[in-house]
């Protein structure tokens, strides 16, 4: 009798726990999204066959495409400083990669190839012409893969703080497998992933790994983000993908092959940035390169001016 007592105390508990961290969950999800700060009337919407994607247009000239970073917290917003430059000398597209910001944010596992994919088909369909694109940071290996998936579509392409190639080529392994299990979980999984997210997390993130000076970033520029993680139905399932390492491709053999123009922009205060490039020229000797100066992660936000002044020079 004692121990089905016990027995139903500690279901009644586990429920409990249950039903309160749902509840948690919940909560956070709707005060990160209460702001509304990514909605966009002016959007426009490509309906891939795996969901929904958010993208802009705007300005006039030749087409260019600005790819956000991959990771769960980034989205189109990432260029915002640089678009009202740009669009006077280009038609610059910018594009919610599936399961970032406002685009749809479905279950399943995110491949290199679900991406390689998505952005050539986005081209093709929305573009209609051979492009210049501008990636950043992860989002670097997907440009140049799917350059090397399908040439005609692409024109110059510059990469901004690319992946060294040995992060490129990491795999799942048994960990990471285990870990994604975990955060697939529906409660626990999601709260693991709100922990990871949080406001706290990604100030962290800025002020230590993306911007030299940490002074310089904005509580808007957090806020933005911040939200931008917890849009849509599965935000965590990226996550999950990004962090146990199926986003990620070889790229050595496309490097070697692309005929296109590459141009890789590094943050001048960037850990190891030098040595990531020469290992790209090592590869592809006709790969140039510069630094943005006062600048880590993402000039783009942190010193756009300059950036600016090298996508002139090299998109001529």
């Amino acid at each position: 009798m004692k121990t089905k007592n016990k027995l139903l105390t500690l279901l009644i508990l586990s429920a409990s726990a249950a039903t309160a961290t749902a509840v948690i969950n919940k909560c956070i999800k709707l005060s990160a999204t209460s702001k509304n700060l990514l909605a966009d009337t002016k959007a426009h919407c490509y309906k891939w066959r795996f969901g929904n994607i958010h993208y802009t247009k705007t300005g006039t000239g030749k087409p260019l495409l600005l790819i956000h970073d991959l990771a769960a917290h980034a989205s189109g917003y990432e260029w915002n400083q640089m678009i009202t430059s740009l669009k006077d000398h280009y038609t610059v597209y910018t594009i919610d990669l599936l399961g970032c910001g406002r685009s749809e944010k479905p279950d399943l596992t995110y491949t290199n190839y679900l991406y390689v994919q998505m952005i050539s088909d986005f081209i093709k369909s929305e573009i209609g012409h051979r492009t210049n694109v501008i990636a950043s940071g992860a989002s670097s290996a997907l440009a140049v893969m799917a350059c090397n998936n399908a040439p005609e579509l692409f024109d110059q392409i510059m990469l901004i703080n690319p992946d060294s190639l040995l992060m490129c080529s990491q795999i799942p392994n048994k960990h990471g497998k285990l870990y994604k299990f975990i955060l697939d979980l529906p409660i626990i999984g999601t709260l693991l992933y709100h922990i990871a997210t949080s406001k706290k997390a990604i100030k962290e993130e800025f002020t230590r790994d993306y911007f030299s000076n940490p002074y310089s970033v904005k509580t808007s520029l957090i806020d933005a983000y911040y939200e931008s993680a917890h849009l849509g139905d599965s935000p965590k399932s990226l996550y999950a993908s990004v962090k146990c390492n199926y986003t990620k491709c070889n790229i050595v053999n496309a490097l070697k092959k692309i005929n296109n123009s590459i141009y890789i922009v590094g943050g001048s205060d960037m850990d190891h940035i030098e040595d990531i490039i020469q290992e790209y020229q090592r590869y592809n000797p006709a790969i140039e390169s510069s630094y943005v100066p006062h600048s880590k992660y993402l000039p783009q936000l942190e010193n756009p001016s300059e950036l600016l002044h090298m996508i002139q020079m090299f998109f001529v």
